[in-house]
């Protein structure tokens, strides 16, 4: 099968997690992201599914995936159903539960920080609420980003198969969400999070080992891996870093 990806053009935002389980099982894609308007990407190709009265479960918002006749929304039910597909998740019910679980709460940390440079509101510009944005920069580094960290150094340290992530052997799509979560939290607040990996040093180890994957090496040094930049999830603004 191949996989159609849809995702707002110019940014990693929440279909990297999605383009990194891809990525890492070597499934064959379209980004249409990437794609101009003219050949069906671009934001035109988003309209024909979030506006278009023909589809039956139309998603809220991107991305969503395109899998034959399925369309899903929402990036941790994208990844429940792409785990079972490419091998991304235990076989067993209690393990793909576990594994969505951590997807769910990787979910809760990308909208917290996500939400320090936009306290206040996403319809307002970052200028217009930096009070409130450095204020909530404080307690999310003094308290959310530890109690975050402290938690998922916990589970691999306790998962029982010993593999390099938190379930099982094998890295799973919430070992490689995580990574990224990691590297984005790095690219916002470098002086901050330093001293937070070193104290966390399964996290750093965890985070190492996904992006020495040869196929998600491949991705990192392709077109096809957009960097981090100030429109998106994770942003570096100095003010707001520790």
């Amino acid at each position: 099968m191949v996989y159609e990806l849809y995702y707002w053009p110019g940014i990693q935002g929440r279909g990297e997690y999605v383009r990194l389980a891809l990525e890492y099982a070597g499934a064959k894609y379209v980004d249409t992201a990437l794609l101009p308007e003219m050949k069906g990407g671009g934001v035109k190709a988003l309209e024909k599914f979030l506006n278009g009265r023909s589809v039956r479960h139309p998603p809220f918002a991107p991305p969503f995936l395109k899998a034959g006749r399925l369309l899903i929304g929402q990036t941790p039910n994208i990844l429940l159903f792409l785990g079972g597909r490419l091998n991304l998740a235990p076989r067993d019910e209690a393990g793909r539960l576990w594994t969505h679980q951590l997807q769910l709460t990787i979910a809760d940390l990308i909208v917290e920080s996500h939400d320090v440079h936009h306290p206040i509101g996403s319809g307002l510009y970052y200028e217009q609420q930096k009070a409130a944005a450095k204020r909530r920069a404080n307690d999310f580094l003094a308290r959310r980003v530890p109690k975050f960290l402290d938690y998922f150094e916990r589970v691999v340290a306790r998962n029982p198969a010993g593999g390099p992530g938190m379930v099982g052997r094998r890295l799973t799509y919430a070992d490689l969400s995580l990574a990224q979560v990691l590297a984005g939290l790095q690219f916002a607040f470098p002086r901050a999070m330093s001293p937070s990996m070193r104290a966390h040093p399964r996290l750093r180890a965890l985070q190492e080992y996904v992006f020495s994957r040869p196929r998600i090496v491949r991705y990192q040094t392709s077109n096809r891996r957009l960097g981090f930049n100030n429109h998106d999830l994770f942003r570096h603004y100095p003010e707001l870093d520790g």
